[in-house]
């Protein structure tokens, strides 16, 4: 990995750093720059408070705590990133936010590198009492330092990305009804309640799905009436079973290594049969918390879960060590990972037949939450929730988001090799 130091040599420079810091231009966002010494330790962000309906020291008071979690952090500064301008406040926006920020930093013992607004008609700082009534000119934030050159332009705010990959309604439709065909290939292979038998949901949210509720309508991909297909292929005695239906079946026989081998799958030509399979997986929570906890941590880490699940559904406990990787503790991931399996479950959800989706995207959700964009991670887990009122783990999610929980390794800097 390599290191791009920036010197800042004013306020101003530094603010055309942080755009470039986090890959984006924030908007309606209070960004916190943890320091050690001179050095940053990444970058966190929040929806900036109304001031109308928010308490100051309630925000302050949970953004000094996140500062202090950080073992390594003895100061920050923050900016303020709003569409209110200094013109309509007769000075700088969110005064009573820095201020408190200020105070409560000061308890806690530690130093404010600077705090600064970025505001619609201009920029200031709120430590500078130079700073013009009418604030600074914007362009002065326009200039590229050397240094800043290295770095990917910012793109969009932070929502952009959020938005699943476009796919062609008759690729979707194709999967529609590959998952039709599967779901008869498992009932003819395992019986009527297929691998839905024993305790209902997973042990990470046990409520969460009703297999009912997930199954196709039709092999149209928007729903349809009845399940036709699969309820022939069901009932029919002598109904023939689609042949790639079994072969795809074959695949649950080893889920870790499913689960593996779809981290290199050609997401530009995925097989509409894996697709299905993977759709079916992650919409059942004993499947899908397998896969959870193997792409945040190993393979080995899937085959323990497997055999744990297998346990746990005959009324053993399951192991707290794995539990723990839903709430974001334990071993931090590896990112190239999360990111893989993200890149992964975006397509399966835009592949999958809308009744279907709630799975994968609450997935896409809870990936998101632990790379820490619980921006996106927010807009896939009520995208579920549309669907599927009150699903389990999207829930879970929408609830760490909004009590502005995130993962413990977080705030815990990559080990160095």
């Amino acid at each position: 990995m390599t290191t791009t130091i920036v010197k800042a040599a004013d306020a101003a420079q530094f603010l055309s750093f942080v755009p470039r810091m986090l890959g984006y231009h924030p908007t309606r966002s209070l960004v916190v720059i943890p320091f050690h010494g001179s050095r940053t330790l990444g970058a966190m962000r929040i929806d900036l408070p109304d001031p109308a309906s928010t308490s100051a020291d309630a925000v302050a008071s949970t953004v000094i705590g996140m500062v202090c979690r950080l073992a390594e952090a003895d100061g920050f500064a923050a900016v303020a990133y709003t569409g209110a301008s200094f013109a309509e406040h007769d000075g700088m926006p969110h005064r009573e936010l820095a201020e408190a920020l200020a105070g409560r930093a000061d308890e806690c013992g530690l130093r404010v590198v600077d705090a600064l607004c970025v505001a619609a008609d201009a920029w200031g700082s709120y430590l500078d009492p130079s700073c013009p009534d009418a604030g600074r000119a914007l362009a002065d934030l326009a200039a590229v330092a050397p240094e800043l050159a290295e770095l990917p332009a910012p793109v969009g705010d932070q929502a952009s990305g959020a938005d699943l990959p476009a796919v062609d309604l008759a690729e979707r439709e194709l999967v529609g009804r590959a998952l039709n065909s599967l779901e008869a290939a498992v009932a003819v292979l395992c019986g009527p309640d297929g691998t839905d038998g024993g305790r209902p949901g997973g042990p990470f949210a046990p409520d969460d799905t009703d297999p009912d509720e997930v199954e196709p309508d039709d092999t149209d991909p928007d729903g349809g009436a009845g399940r036709a297909e699969t309820g022939s292929a069901v009932a029919g005695a002598g109904a023939r079973i689609d042949p790639l239906a079994l072969e795809a079946v074959c695949l649950l026989d080893d889920l870790p290594d499913l689960f593996e081998d779809a981290l290199t799958w050609n997401l530009d030509a995925v097989d509409p049969y894996r697709a299905a399979v993977l759709v079916w997986c992650l919409s059942r929570p004993s499947l899908r918390d397998v896969a959870l906890v193997q792409w945040s941590g190993t393979m080995a880490h899937g085959d323990e879960a497997f055999d744990a699940q297998l346990r746990w559904e005959n009324g053993e406990e399951y192991p707290t060590h794995l539990a723990m990787r839903m709430w974001g503790e334990g071993d931090r991931p590896d990112p190239g990972r999360l990111e893989a399996a993200l890149h992964l479950v975006r397509r399966i959800a835009a592949d999958a037949p809308r009744a279907s989706r709630p799975g994968p995207l609450a997935m896409c959700a809870w990936l998101s939450w632990a790379l820490g964009r619980s921006t996106h991670a927010e807009a896939y887990a009520a995208q579920a929730c549309e669907i599927e009122p009150e699903h389990g783990l999207s829930e879970i999610v929408l609830s760490f988001v909004h009590a502005g929980h995130l993962p413990d390794w977080a705030f815990r800097r990559p080990e160095r090799l």
